[in-house]
């Protein structure tokens, strides 16, 4: 199938309506915490309160998303306000004032409950006071979005060292850090600029080519040995389609800066297309959460699920890959991903999205905030969904 200019006109129009008139309004304003400060975003399928403890990823995440409205749709203090009211409690809160390292999530009133042994609250406050920085054109938050940057690059080469996850017995490289840092540099670069971006975009894409990319398997390994090689475990072997998908969408936005780069954009649909063949569920749609690269049995229990953030990556990517390619087969997929996640996650009564689904599409529980869902894959797929076919419209 292809979309004509109709098709894609209304597909722009349905995903601008879903985020400004579903998505946002399930969250905001009311769960800005006014007392506090940051977000109180662990929210039942009504929107009721589950919970009063923050997770730092949103805190970030959070205020990138409203910064990210702010800088992209339309200039309303509101939204700057809101971002705001995260970006002081991530100064305030969000840092172990002993070594500097941000925590995992924190009570209301800020107290630290539990770190991880990785960085990836730094990588979401990077972005999201990147982008804040540009709204208010603070050089303050700039300076702290460089400096957020210049930690994750040191835990990355061994220069500050987290308590390792693993003993030494078997290493692996994993596909997450290399994954999310395409992106988080990319959102530097757009919105205050950093010449270390470019080069560390190359570095990160040619290590997902090098080691992850299996061609001869056709699939993106979630981990590998230091080598590359597969690990032939029950972990080494799994394969995530929605991380895959969603490094496939960050090549593209790279292929684009690049000047359409060819090479870019054949890598990213590779990716999308042998994740694709391997996530599908043939039998009741939507895309299978984890995977094993031989086809045996995975060990993790949410193995055949249906994540909402998954179902985001998806339409993101498949959309992309089709408006730059116009392959027609894109289309076809991206109609796919499209109906069936906004017939089974999307939330008619309350509005926003269930986060979890079982295999044959049914709510596995229907609240909509938890330490690792809220305000940003959704809004962030139907905002870019939406300006990548204003962007594109006039090609078809």
């Amino acid at each position: 199938m292809k979309y004509s200019k109709e098709d894609l006109s209304g597909l722009m129009n349905f995903y601008r309506d879903q985020l400004l008139n579903d998505t946002l309004p399930f969250w905001f304003p009311h769960c800005v915490d006014k007392e506090f400060g940051g977000y109180l975003l662990m929210r039942d399928r009504d929107g009721s309160l589950l919970d009063d403890d923050k997770s730092v990823w949103f805190v970030g995440r959070t205020a990138w998303t409203l910064a990210n409205l702010y800088n992209n749709i339309e200039k309303k203090d509101e939204w700057l306000g809101m971002s705001k009211a995260g970006i002081d409690f991530s100064e305030k809160y969000c840092f172990d004032p002993n070594d500097g390292q941000m925590y995992f999530y924190v009570t209301r009133d800020g107290k630290p409950i539990r770190k991880r042994r990785y960085f990836f609250s730094e990588t979401f406050a990077v972005i999201a006071y990147a982008a804040y920085a540009k709204a208010t054109g603070n050089d303050f938050y700039a300076t702290r979005a460089r400096e957020i940057f210049s930690t994750c690059l040191q835990f990355i080469s061994g220069e500050r060292i987290l308590s390792p996850r693993y003993t030494e017995t078997r290493p692996v490289r994993g596909l997450g850090v290399p994954m999310i840092m395409i992106n988080v540099a990319q959102q530097l670069r757009e919105n205050i600029g950093d010449e270390r971006c470019d080069i560390y975009i190359d570095q990160w894409i040619h290590e997902i080519e090098k080691y992850h990319l299996k061609h001869d398997l056709r699939c993106v390994m979630e981990q590998v040995s230091p080598d590359g090689k597969i690990i032939d475990h029950a972990d080494g072997r799994i394969i995530n389609p929605g991380h895959a998908a969603e490094a496939a969408w960050f090549i593209f936005n790279e292929a684009v800066y690049q000047h359409n780069d060819a090479h870019l954009i054949e890598t990213g649909c590779k990716i999308l297309d042998y994740m694709w063949e391997r996530g599908w569920d043939k039998e009741y749609g939507g895309i299978l959460f984890f995977r094993d690269v031989y086809n045996k049995p995975v060990q993790e229990y949410c193995q055949d699920m249906k994540f909402w953030w998954t179902h985001n990556e998806f339409i993101i990517a498949t959309l992309y890959a089709y408006l730059l390619t116009g392959d027609e087969k894109y289309a076809g997929m991206h109609q796919q991903i499209h109906d069936y996640s906004y017939a089974h996650f999307h939330d008619k009564e309350y509005g926003e999205w269930f986060g979890y689904l079982h295999r044959d599409g049914t709510v596995a529980q229907p609240s909509k905030g938890n330490l690792h869902k809220g305000p940003f894959h959704l809004p962030r797929q139907e905002l870019l969904c939406w300006k990548l076919i204003e962007k594109y419209l006039d090609k078809f």
